[in-house]
């Protein structure tokens, strides 16, 4: 099937019956994107199986390739994904710049950014992936971390537009989400340094619980504004895990980052009680799953199958807790053939996505390796195999 027939014919923009439907005369219940999407969340069966591709969907190559192959510029609309992002506003980097100047010896590299916390990222090996450079590295008592300017969340004009963002996707039946990735661990050691932070929590407890602690405090104004701008799913995240277990010991995760986590979850819950906290971690988080939905997550991504097993993880927290991902962006999508990538989209939907709760995505971005065909092949699969049994 070509890429432009995909699009218009697929369920998800015309509600397209199967033919077991057709020969049964039992027409679907049909269901608007954001309906189908709080249905899945809320571990309840959909007509469909939502899905996307994620993190921005192609590195920059791909996205080269689908614009190629499409004549489209957008991923989300050309499939119209049922969920989209809304976001704070960043400053201009040149006031950025002006703010931390003082933390680096010489002026910004050519082609780096800098983030709203400070830290500088260059062109890193290859064309998505940028190396840091941490405006805290070299701190070396308590008074440089709680003088270190981080941006004023009250400030109106990082977070005035996002209400009538929301209901800009509402009204085109979409779903929000607001996003908070590198929601605590990840931020705050790209300000310290990783290796920094973790020498920190073990003899230098005051310089992390300083950092933590106000960057803790931020993120709870913001979860509020997202929860009173109305977003239908808070996204909150820090890769805490490798591929073979957690980065840092358990005991350590919930002594440093799981009450003030609770805390930021607690705070969107106040506004909107409904609203559904989403959390991410690359790698095999399994020892703290218990935990996030103790602290209130309602939504694990991306649930990576190079490391943990989709199936068993619905079967163990599947009557607490909804997936979003499981399709493998190191083996399946790059590397299966076609027929493979049709074969496990159809087995998670059999499996995790029995009795619902299941967003089916990639568990990545998708990188230049991937080819068309698969991506392709994902979407018509999802296609065929999306109406699931209860």
């Amino acid at each position: 099937m070509k890429a432009g027939g995909l699009r218009c014919s697929a369920w998800y923009t015309s509600g397209l019956h199967t033919s077991a439907d057709q020969e049964l005369g039992e027409p679907m219940d049909h269901m608007t994107p954001r309906e189908r999407v709080l249905t899945a969340l809320n571990r309840q069966v959909p007509d469909r199986v939502p899905f996307e591709l994620s993190f921005g969907a192609f590195a920059p190559a791909l996205l080269d390739t689908f614009v190629r192959k499409t004549g489209a510029l957008d991923p989300a609309e050309y499939w119209n994904f049922p969920v989209r992002s809304v976001c704070f506003r960043a400053e201009p980097k040149h006031v950025l710049w002006r703010r931390y100047a003082s933390y680096y010896p010489a002026e910004l590299p050519v082609g780096a950014n800098i983030s709203p916390f400070g830290v500088v990222e260059s062109p890193g090996s290859t064309e998505h992936f940028v190396k840091f450079t941490h405006p805290l590295q070299t701190a070396t008592n308590d008074d440089e971390v709680a003088a270190y300017p981080f941006p004023d969340p009250a400030e109106p004009a990082f977070y005035a537009h996002l209400k009538g963002a929301v209901n800009s996707l509402h009204m085109r039946d979409l779903a929000a989400q607001g996003e908070l990735y590198c929601t605590l661990f990840e931020t705050a050691w790209a300000i310290r340094g990783m290796q920094e932070l973790l020498v920190d929590f073990l003899i230098n407890a005051p310089m992390a619980e300083i950092l933590l602690d106000r960057l803790t405090a931020m993120r709870v104004v913001q979860a509020r504004q997202y929860a009173e701008a109305g977003v239908d799913v808070l996204r909150l995240g820090d890769d805490i895990a490798m591929q073979t277990g957690m980065i840092m010991s358990t005991d350590t995760w919930r002594y440093w980052v799981k009450p003030r986590l609770a805390r930021i979850v607690h705070a969107a819950r106040e506004v909107k009680p409904d609203i559904h906290i989403f959390y991410h971690s690359d790698g095999n988080c399994r020892a703290v799953i218990g935990d996030l939905i103790e602290i209130g997550v309602t939504v694990l991504n991306p649930v990576q199958p190079e490391c943990m097993d989709p199936a068993e993880i619905k079967a163990t927290f599947g009557d607490r807790l909804a997936f979003w991902g499981t399709i493998g962006t190191q083996t399946t999508m790059p590397f299966a053939t076609p027929e493979e990538v049709r074969a496990t989209v159809k087995q998670r939907i059999e499996t995790v996505g029995k009795g619902g709760g299941l967003l089916i995505a990639p568990t990545h971005v998708l990188e230049p390796e991937v080819p068309w065909d698969n991506i392709i092949a994902f979407v018509a699969a999802v296609d065929e195999y999306g109406a699931v049994a209860s």
